[in-house]
């Protein structure tokens, strides 16, 4: 059993700059992982870059721990991205944006692999 943890997600400076090119290692790098704080990382008993399962009532994904300073414990961020998009709810509610923030979630340490986008976009597609 995971970790239960609230989710966020939104834009970083890196994701944006390769909006262009998700195919890049550089997306790949930056959006494909969940940062949180030094306490729930310990407690998950995961280091930097080790796969950790995300999941929430819309669905579940494997990306990447990362440590972030200044993230409180309990809260946990996976920047927008098909990633992301793989454990937020794809209703709008009329705004033609999902919400991105406030999500319960659960995280636990996983041993499967982060998927590149195009296997990741196979995978919900089917």
């Amino acid at each position: 059993m995971g970790t239960k943890v609230n989710l966020i997600s939104g834009r970083t400076t890196v994701q944006g700059q390769n909006l262009d090119s998700k195919l890049s290692e550089a997306y790949f790098n930056e959006v494909a992982t969940c940062e949180m704080s030094k306490e729930d990382m310990e407690k998950l008993n995961v280091a930097a870059d080790e796969p950790v399962k995300v999941k929430t009532s819309y669905g579940e994904v494997i990306v990447k721990a990362k440590e972030k300073a200044g993230t409180p414990e309990g809260i946990v961020f996976i920047p927008m991205g098909p990633w992301a998009n793989a454990v937020v709810s794809g209703d709008t509610h009329g705004a033609g944006m999902p919400s991105y923030k406030g999500i319960d979630a659960e995280i636990e340490k996983s041993s499967e692999k982060v998927l590149p986008v195009k296997e990741l976009m196979q995978t919900y597609m089917g």
